[in-house]
């Protein structure tokens, strides 16, 4: 596995350079996101309070608390009463939840079983390149999936992973599992995703693999998930089923 610092571009310790401008309570926040990335902070484990961290580190318990705000806001941590704040588990439902808006009639999230139909490396192309803002040459993994419930498929991923953050081969265990999955085993933090949806036809090829007519209606979902730094991490392009499926809007980032 990879260096984490190749990916969150930060050191353990704060900058030095005096002319960043990064304001203080970004660097720390940081400092904490790198710990947590490279599992010196593990899921479940309570980091140490307020003021020790503030000593720690040389700020004021001011900054630190600030720190601390927004790490939890973006879901890396999580505060209990009197108990004292606990690293979140970045490949839990919950997480996963935040990246999944397909729900069945009755509002329940679809948990369905995947299938990977094939997976590769491969050089980028220049749409790939465009949506995850790589350069020529740079190095891509391509999944296709379809998920079913109850044995009926309901929606074919075709899925874009950038070969930097997740080096090495990708095989058929690893492209079953969810992003918030990986990026946990290979130490990339997840931000905000952004999706956009459409209505179309299903062609030949997506038909045969949902198992219905070609034309048949389905939802297009592009989603692009970017890392806390803002780096695209995954182009995702869904084509589910709508007749059984619904899509339930949710913020995330």
């Amino acid at each position: 596995m990879r260096e984490t610092s190749e990916v969150y571009a930060v050191k353990n310790e704060l900058p030095t350079n005096r002319f960043t401008n990064h304001p203080l309570y970004l660097q720390v926040r940081d400092a904490i996101a790198l710990r947590i990335a490279s599992h010196e902070w593990k899921p479940g484990v309570a980091i140490p309070n307020e003021t020790e961290l503030a000593r720690e580190f040389g700020v004021s318990p001011g900054t630190m608390r600030k720190a601390l705000d927004l790490a939890e806001s973006q879901r890396l941590l999580t505060r209990l009463q009197g108990r004292g704040t606990f690293v979140n588990d970045q490949s839990s439902e919950e997480s996963t939840a935040r990246y999944s808006n397909i729900r069945s009639r009755d509002g329940k999230q679809k948990v369905g079983d995947v299938e990977v139909l094939s997976v590769h490396e491969t050089i980028v192309s220049e749409r790939d390149g465009m949506r995850l803002r790589l350069r020529a040459r740079d190095r891509v993994h391509h999944i296709r999936r379809v998920w079913s419930e109850n044995g009926e498929p309901y929606m074919l991923e075709d899925v874009v992973l950038s070969a930097k953050l997740f080096p090495g081969v990708i095989g058929h265990n690893e492209a079953s599992k969810h992003l918030t999955v990986l990026s946990q085993q290979f130490g990339v933090l997840l931000g905000r995703g952004d999706e956009r949806i459409t209505v179309g036809d299903a062609d030949p090829e997506v038909a045969a693999a949902l198992q219905v007519a070609s034309g048949t209606t389905v939802m297009r979902l592009d989603r692009v998930i970017y890392t806390l730094q803002g780096v695209p991490v995954e182009w995702r392009l869904g084509q589910c089923l709508v007749d059984e499926n619904r899509y339930y809007m949710a913020q995330f980032g």
